[in-house]
């Protein structure tokens, strides 16, 4: 199906008014929906499929979230038992929750043992008997099966160590789950982990509320598995759980959030930004929901409006230091360098001390420096970043091709793009780089040979093309030459034409590069070996 969810949903439900009975038909318009969202839409399309014998998985699906939407767990138990489940994984977690909403905690856990014995699937068994036994309050029994670091043991993924600080704080362990957060998140803490850990500072007990009862548990099945699955499956099959989890807890807003970076992927960008937008303004995801609205919007080509969502965002969340940089990477993709210096002065000043994470601000804020002349200040930043991280690829190819563009420090430039290289062989941009200062080396011959690989890596860059032209030039192979210069002009646009200069390059096709250099008061081309 195509990936525009509301045209296809409008399609299919036309096509069942002439074709009611058809189970394509009937399966797309499920599947839309779904996508969508719009369950309680999607259960009577799901209900005529199963009236009509026909078998699907997103029938059962659909159909499954509607009982416990109902607190119909009993007729979900039937369901799965009489071979109507989902999948054998999602089957036998749906079972121990629906024995959690039933008041039979005997069965539960028996249902979560059965799953626990299905290969690789201990830890998830183990995560959610936690849950269980938390959510009745049994925080010991919780507490202990976190503690057990068997082959059973718990993925502490931000969710699982949030709700473990919960259940250490329901023990009076608040010093516990203090420890437990600065070493997962090492200080790293977003709005949400925040007030958690400043109630925790304070001695506040944390209420349990990451799952309060058997809805909430599936939900959150739905949910963990499309945390598994988002790493390996495609973004429209992992959509479909995140949109049940959402539908199960209206307040799951990791759900909602995760739905969005999906819609995102599969270019449904108006769907995304929509799904930003349900976070409330007073929620502590709000500021991760806006981020996420304001990358949306970009990729959708309405760049002033991202950047007018982040300028907001600043005002509000000043003291998140991501909310500035990615204003600041905004203002530098419209080529407002100074603007972007400005907010990303504000990133860095909020970091209490340095550390390596930092380095992409010092890199992009060098960036900023030197697109407005600001070599100095561009080159500090650009070492500062390299003191953070030294051996950051993007950081030692942008001063290395900087250096080598100033025709300075050029030997210290060979050792920075030699070890970007060695980092990203495959990179065109970093290949390129170490072919140029060959060439500003007078090592023409090895300079081609860099040159080369780089057009193999990026066949339609204008600037890889005009270097390797001049490359060709030098080692006295003018025809060559002549060709990239015109493969070169021909792949100018817009976006490409202050770095590619063509205005150049045809003055190389009229005169030759030589000539052109003699124009220009530049040093006429010398192999390295006669100086």
């Amino acid at each position: 199906m195509n990936s525009d969810y509301t045209a296809s949903a409008e399609y299919f439900t036309r096509a069942l008014t002439r074709d009611p009975s058809n189970p394509k038909i009937l399966e797309s318009a499920v599947l839309a929906y779904l996508s969508l969202g719009q369950i309680d839409t999607a259960i009577p399309i799901a209900r005529k499929m199963e009236t009509d014998g026909l078998e699907s998985q997103l029938a059962r699906m659909v159909l499954a979230a509607g009982l416990i939407k109902d607190g119909r767990y009993e007729a979900l138990l039937d369901s799965i038992e009489s071979g109507q489940g989902v999948s054998e994984l999602v089957d036998g977690l749906m079972t121990a929750w629906a024995h959690i909403g039933n008041g039979d905690m005997s069965n539960a856990l028996k249902a979560f043992d059965a799953v626990s014995e299905q290969p690789g699937l201990a830890g998830f068994a183990s995560y959610h008997r936690a849950l269980a036994l938390a959510s009745v309050g049994d925080f010991e029994g919780a507490e202990a099966i976190y503690s057990d670091k068997s082959g059973s043991a718990i993925q502490l993924t931000r969710r699982a160590v949030m709700a473990l600080a919960e259940i250490l704080s329901q023990l009076d362990r608040n010093d516990e789950a203090l420890k437990l957060m600065d070493d997962v998140f090492q200080g790293d803490l977003d709005p949400d982990l925040k007030i958690i850990h400043t109630k925790l500072v304070a001695g506040e007990t944390l209420a349990f509320t990451h799952v309060r009862g058997a809805q909430d548990g599936m939900a959150e099945v739905y949910y963990s598995l499309a945390g598994a699955l988002e790493r390996e499956a495609n973004p429209d099959y992992t959509l479909l759980y995140t949109r049940v989890a959402e539908y199960l807890r209206p307040d799951h807003f990791e759900a909602l959030l995760l739905s969005a970076g999906l819609l995102e992927q599969l270019g449904q960008f108006d769907l995304a930004t929509a799904a930003y937008k349900r976070v409330p303004a007073d929620h502590p995801s709000f500021h991760a929901a806006e981020l996420g609205r304001a990358e949306a919007l970009r990729q959708a080509g309405k760049l002033d409006s991202a950047i007018e969502v982040l300028e907001q965002l600043a005002r509000t969340h000043g003291d998140q230091p991501l909310v500035h940089s990615s204003l600041g990477d905004l203002l530098r993709q419209k080529n407002d360098f100074a603007g972007a210096v400005q907010a990303y002065d504000r990133a860095f000043a909020l970091f209490e001390k340095p550390n390596h994470n930092q380095w992409f601000i010092l890199y992009a804020r060098g960036i900023s420096h030197e697109r407005l002349g600001n070599w100095e200040q561009s080159e500090a930043d650009f070492r500062k970043a390299l003191e953070l991280n030294p051996e950051q690829p993007q950081v030692l190819n942008y001063l290395g091709y900087s250096l080598v563009e100033k025709q300075v420090k050029l030997d210290e430039a060979l050792s920075m793009i030699e070890r970007a290289v060695a980092a990203r062989p495959d990179s065109g941009y970093i290949v390129d780089s170490l072919g140029w200062v060959l060439y500003r080396l007078g090592r023409y011959d090895e300079a081609v040979d860099q040159l080369e690989r780089a057009t193999e890596l990026m066949a339609v860059d204008p600037v890889v093309n005009d270097h390797l032209g001049d490359a060709y030039w030098a080692v006295g192979r003018h025809l060559e030459a002549q060709f990239q210069w015109k493969r070169a002009l021909s792949f100018v646009d817009d976006e490409s034409a202050e770095e590619a200069k063509p205005d150049r390059i045809r003055r190389k096709l009229e005169v030759g590069l030589d000539q052109v250099l003699s124009e220009e008061g530049s040093d006429p081309l010398k192999v390295a070996d006669e100086g």
